[in-house]
């Protein structure tokens, strides 16, 4: 029985036993927590300026724009070069964005073009870093533990976005400004740096494939092949795309619930206290079977909480039904990037990483725009809670159109 318990709290842990891993890992954690603190103080700067939803959705836009603009690049990129060196100069690019708006800030009465400007440039660094992180972490453990990497890659993630959001609100209402937010970001990101130059992967050297047309659309042409990965992925971008909620918590905080910078942290942080608990238990108790059918329901599950949190009124209802969206929404994450990395080539990694990340960048930063966009015109509540229905929507039509993904039955290569 002792024995039992030990093995199951070492296979639960499986992923950490590799070194290049937990650098990994770190330096994603520093990242994270940097550009989510930042987030929260650039959604409240530019609302302090300007007062306007519609320019809360011109924030994803700007970092949204550079991503579909460059993925084909950025994707072949990570599949001829050395992804490491990659990955550490995407970390160096996060720091410098970081103390760009810090600069644009301390000259004082900032104006939102300037803020803008370094968001677009945040873009472009973010298109060849998803790409570039996502390629490598297959090549830092064995293909047997992969799947309890993808679940403590989540859980590190998730728990960067809870503590990021949390600290960038604190730090905001302490010092009534932005300046020691984007100072905090920077230090974060400098310290991803430095984790970076301890990662040593265990990937094979790449034959270098001629720069062309074709070797640049292999990512899509492959994605079209797995019915299981462009049914997850396009599932996870409509359904984000009009369920998220993220980019209007500014105007909850401020005229819904009537909370201060402190509670837009705690906002923003509540989806990923759901996220975490989930993908702890995952990597303890992982997916046996039936996960494509779990995947929908799941994705389900986010547009109806989504509903819940565009209706209430209260502060405590509002966080709890956060925390039941990022729970519900991370299950599906985890079950795409296993199978997405696992069905892939490695040759192939970064092209096909990138065009899956061109759908998480439209889910998120086109889906805050699109949130921004009907907020304008319907109305904040009614955006929020339209965008609910739309996914609900959504997930029972990709349930008929793609079988493939409603029977996919195990998180294995074949997917069955």
């Amino acid at each position: 029985m002792t024995s039992g318990i030990k093995n199951f709290k070492v296979d639960g842990r499986a992923a950490f036993t590799y070194p290049a891993f937990v650098f990994y890992e770190l330096a994603r954690f520093f990242v994270v927590a940097s550009t989510e603190m930042q987030s929260v103080a650039v959604g409240w700067q530019v609302y302090d300026i300007t007062h306007r939803a519609f320019d809360l959705g011109l924030v994803g836009l700007c970092q949204f724009v550079p991503g579909i603009t460059l993925f084909l690049v950025s994707g072949h990129v990570a599949d001829r070069f050395n992804r490491r060196y990659l990955l550490m100069s995407c970390y160096v690019g996060f720091a410098t964005c970081s103390g760009l708006l810090l600069f644009v800030t301390y000259r004082g009465a900032p104006s939102v073009r300037s803020i803008y400007a370094v968001l677009v440039l945040l873009g472009v660094v973010r298109s060849f870093s998803g790409p570039v992180s996502r390629a490598l972490l297959p090549e830092l453990v064995p293909e047997e533990h992969f799947p309890n990497a993808v679940t403590w890659h989540s859980t590190v993630f998730q728990i960067a976005t809870i503590l990021g959001p949390a600290i960038g609100g604190l730090l905001y209402a302490a010092f009534r400004g932005p300046s020691a937010v984007y100072t905090t970001a920077l230090a974060s990101a400098g310290l991803a740096v430095i984790c970076t130059t301890f990662i040593r992967s265990n990937g094979t050297a790449r034959a270098r494939e001629p720069v062309n047309l074709s070797t640049v659309l292999a990512g899509f042409r492959y994605i079209k092949q797995q019915k299981v990965i462009l049914g997850s992925i396009s599932l996870d971008l409509f359904a984000v795309l009009l369920g998220g909620a993220v980019a209007l918590l500014p105007v909850y905080a401020r005229e819904i619930l009537h909370t201060g910078p402190w509670g837009l942290g705690l906002l923003r942080t509540a989806p990923a206290v759901g996220a975490a608990a989930m993908a702890i238990l995952l990597a303890y108790r992982p997916l046996r079977s039936r996960v494509g059918a779990t995947m929908l329901w799941c994705v389900g599950g986010f547009g109806a909480f989504t509903i819940v949190f565009g209706l209430s009124r209260n502060l405590v209802l509002s966080l709890l039904a956060l925390v039941l969206v990022g729970a519900s929404d991370v299950v599906s994450v985890v079950i795409r990037v296993t199978l997405l990395q696992l069905l892939t080539p490695d040759h192939m990694r970064g092209r096909v990483n990138a065009v899956d990340m061109v759908f998480i960048g439209a889910s998120n930063e086109l889906g805050q725009f699109e949130s921004g966009l009907t907020a304008g015109w319907f109305g904040t509540v009614p955006a929020v809670v339209l965008g609910g229905v739309g996914t609900l929507l959504v997930t029972a039509i990709w349930a008929w159109t793609f079988p493939e993904l409603r029977r996919a039955d195990k998180l294995t290569p074949s997917g069955n």
